[in-house]
């Protein structure tokens, strides 16, 4: 079994690629729920939909997020009304939202609930959130806290950031299955994600960090940094936030704690050899998805490392 901890736009883009060369029962997604919202009175889990629009086939290419194809009437005629739009809501996306409403309502749990949604997409790999408890992102910036979806969405992430908290996670425990999954898996993955903000949320959960570290499974790790800059995002500014390089090595620091090998882009050739002069298991691949055949790619190169690393070990024994 192939366990991916991911979240945001990357770690959806990894998990397309994922989908198209790995059998759907044979994948095990553990997503960030930090960035979860209220908005309109429904609960919102933006890396949970993405993850499930992926494995359904349904991503929207150009954006990114939300289901391909979607309208935005509903969108259009609350702004009409006089109510927020900042965040932006499809048709079809937003029935997902009022269903999980409705279930969180009738007393399922979070992990309940997004097993019923997938289930009615005809998605067969499971997606477990992190956690069925909240656990909420805050950004704290000079003007002040923000949660996550109002610092990245409605503020663009132009704010500089001073630190980055998740609030609720001390009292979290990981859902029915996370560390079974991580414990039993193959090979756990972490994807492309922001490492503060997508994976971060996931670490922070108590038992979770503790179940990699323990796992028998190589963890493989793809950096969303590539040539001392996020590919998208603010993944940056929260990495130096946290105190950490804005590079590979950056990444390699957040997870040298559990971390079997480093997946980089070719252009950071030469920071992977230092790290591996630091003692770091590192790969050298094209790791920007620009397309989707770039994800099948990525994807395929993983696996094959993860292929090669086994015949190394059984040839060494």
């Amino acid at each position: 079994m192939i366990v991916v901890l991911t979240g945001g736009t990357g770690g959806a883009k990894f998990v397309d690629g994922l989908r198209q060369v790995v059998a759907a029962r044979d994948l095990t997604i553990i997503v960030n729920t930090g960035d979860d919202l209220e908005w309109w009175g429904l609960h919102v889990s933006p890396d949970l939909d993405s993850i499930t629009y992926a494995l359904a086939g349904l991503l929207s290419k150009e954006r990114g997020w939300g289901v391909k194809g979607d309208t935005f009437f509903c969108l259009q005629a609350m702004k009409t009304l006089g109510q927020p739009i900042w965040f932006n809501v499809g048709d079809r996306d937003l029935a997902v939202h009022i269903t999980r409403t409705q279930l969180l309502k009738s007393g399922k749990t979070l992990n309940e609930a997004t097993a019923e949604i997938a289930g009615q997409f005809g998605v067969q790999s499971r997606i477990l959130p992190m956690s069925d408890q909240r656990v909420d992102t805050r950004v704290d910036t000079p003007i002040g806290e923000l949660s996550f979806q109002e610092y990245f969405v409605q503020r663009w992430y132009q704010d500089p950031v001073n630190s980055v908290r998740f609030a609720g996670v001390e009292n979290s425990r990981p859902a029915p299955g996370v560390i079974d999954a991580i414990q039993s898996a193959s090979v756990v993955l972490l994807a492309p994600s922001n490492p503060v903000t997508s994976i971060g949320p996931i670490l922070a959960v108590p038992g979770i960090r503790e179940a990699l570290r323990q796992t028998p499974a190589t963890v493989v790790a793809v950096s969303p940094i590539v040539g001392g800059a996020a590919v998208s995002g603010p993944a940056g500014a929260m990495m130096a936030a946290q105190g950490w390089p804005v590079s590979v090595g950056g990444v390699a620091e957040a997870y040298h704690d559990f971390l079997d090998v480093l997946v980089v882009d070719h252009r950071d050739a030469a920071a992977a050899g230092e790290l591996q002069k630091a003692g770091y298991r590192v790969h050298c691949a094209s790791t920007i998805m620009t397309t989707p055949e770039d994800k099948v790619a990525l994807a395929h190169e993983v696996l094959s490392l993860l292929s090669s690393e086994t015949t190394a070990t059984s040839d060494s024994i």
